[in-house]
Parts: C-alpha cells; sequence; structure tokens
C-alpha cells in the first residue's frame, strides 16, 4: 500500500468536517472519494496535503508519517493535487504554468539562477522540454504560449494536472476534475486519468460524476458528514444499500 489514513479526524470549533477516516490505498490503483456536497471529502484533501493540519489521527505515505508536515514537504515526497476551483497562473504562458511544477524538483538554486551558469541554463531548458512533455501528454501543447487565462475551462484543468504531474508526484489528488466539463470533455478526462494510471502513478479521485467514478475507479470510499460509511469495489458501492440511502437516494443513479 501507498498511502494509509489512522483514524484521520478535522475539528473547526464545534464541527467536526471528518472523523476517524481511515483507509488504505493500493499502490498504482485509481481511487475515488464520493459524497454528498459537505461530506468532507476536500477537508481530506487539504489534511492529505498539508493545507490544513489535522486534530487527530495518522498519515503514513510509504510507511512514513507525513501527519502535518507542510504542504512543500509533502510535495517533495511525491504528492500533488489540483483544486476544486480552477488556480492556473493566468498572466503566465501555459508553458510557464508548468515549469513552476518542474522547477520544485531543481537542483539548482538562487544564485546560480542570478548568474546565469552554464549548468543553470542547460538544466532551465531541460526543464522546459519537460514541461512540454507534460502538455503534449494532457493535449494541450499546442497553446504552450498562450496565456493560461485566454485557455477555454476544461483545458485549463487540462493544465492543472500537467502542472501537477510536473511535480513528478507519485499520489495525484484529483478534486472535481469533471467539474463543469461537456460529455465530451469528460470522456476525454476519463481517458486522461486512465494514461496517468499506466505511467504508475496512484489517483485519487474527489467527484460527484457518478458515470466517472464507476468508469474509472477500482475502489471507492463513501463519506457522509464527515464519516466514511462504507467502502469497496464499484459494483460492492453500487450495491450498497447504506450509500443509496444515505447519499444515492435512489438505485438507479449508479
Amino acid at each position: 500500500m501507498v498511502l494509509e489514513l489512522r483514524g484521520l479526524t478535522k475539528i473547526f470549533g464545534g464541527l467536526r468536517a471528518i472523523e476517524d477516516v481511515s483507509f488504505r490505498v493500493k499502490r498504482g490503483s485509481i481511487m475515488s472519494i464520493i459524497g454528498p456536497n459537505g461530506a468532507g471529502k476536500t477537508t481530506l484533501f487539504n489534511c492529505l496535503t498539508g493545507v490544513l493540519p489535522s486534530t487527530r489521527g495518522r498519515i503514513m505515505f510509504e510507511n512514513e508519517d507525513i501527519t502535518n508536515k507542510k504542504p512543500y514537504e509533502i510535495t517533495a515526497r511525491g504528492m500533488a493535487r489540483t483544486f476544486q476551483n480552477i488556480r492556473v497562473f493566468g498572466a503566465m504562458t501555459v508553458l510557464e504554468n508548468v515549469m513552476i511544477g518542474q522547477h520544485t524538483r531543481s537542483s539548482e538554486g538562487l544564485f546560480t539562477a542570478i548568474l546565469g551558469t552554464g549548468r543553470f541554463l542547460k538544466e532551465e531548458e531541460e526543464i522546459r522540454n519537460r514541461a512540454f512533455e507534460y502538455l503534449e501528454f494532457v493535449g494541450i501543447q499546442d497553446y504552450s504560449d498562450s496565456l493560461a487565462e485566454n485557455l477555454p475551462y476544461g483545458d485549463q484543468k487540462r493544465l492543472e494536472i500537467a502542472r501537477a504531474l510536473a511535480t513528478e508526484p507519485k499520489i495525484l489528488l484529483l478534486d472535481e476534475p469533471a467539474a463543469g466539463m461537456n460529455p465530451q470533455e469528460t470522456l476525454a478526462l476519463m481517458g486522461l486519468i486512465q494514461k496517468i494510471r499506466q505511467l504508475g502513478k496512484t489517483v485519487i479521485v474527489i467527484e460527484h460524476d457518478m458515470k466517472v467514478v464507476m468508469g474509472i475507479s477500482e475502489w471507492i470510499a463513501v463519506l457522509d458528514h464527515g464519516v466514511k460509511i462504507a467502502e469497496g469495489t464499484p459494483v460492492e458501492i453500487r450495491n450498497n444499500h447504506n450509500v443509496i440511502e444515505a447519499y444515492l437516494g435512489k438505485e438507479e443513479v449508479l
């Protein structure tokens, strides 16, 4: 297992956003976390990536305790994410956005950058080339010199994924990647997530679109009011009466 949550809890004042959540994630798998709005899904991601400190519990990444480490430490360890609300750098080019992700793996420092040494310039060219490869991977290489803010919505989502991949993560967390996409974009997204898994990455997805969830997931965890109410394969979740009653409401939703 590449990731394990042990009794993870996050309390805001008197509100328990997530409570005693535990699950394990198999290396190289695609896992989805589902639940209604306010179920605690994004809070869970925020605790995983160090954006929020957890109140109790443990997060084990490759048998190392990363609980409450800083976001940059967790990124360096090999975990990256996208956000529910797009966070591209609009005034920068598409390529520059992805290069930022690559710079987290840079071996050169500020001093060599200021001096513009040959070693720095060589690495910068390698970063640029690698960033372009990630744009090709997600299918938006033709926009490399465009400002990120001018990209269509669906392509901005792809840019965020490319930038996250550029940090060279072992685990990629996608928060509502299909939100706002049309059916064609959603289908292409599902194919992209499968391609990411084929790179050997582990992918964890928060998603409301049940067609996406059931179409790509090997394992699903269901949250309701911050509590994990079910966990299993898509078939098991589809037929779980607690899930149907507490979240989906009726069987045909799945």
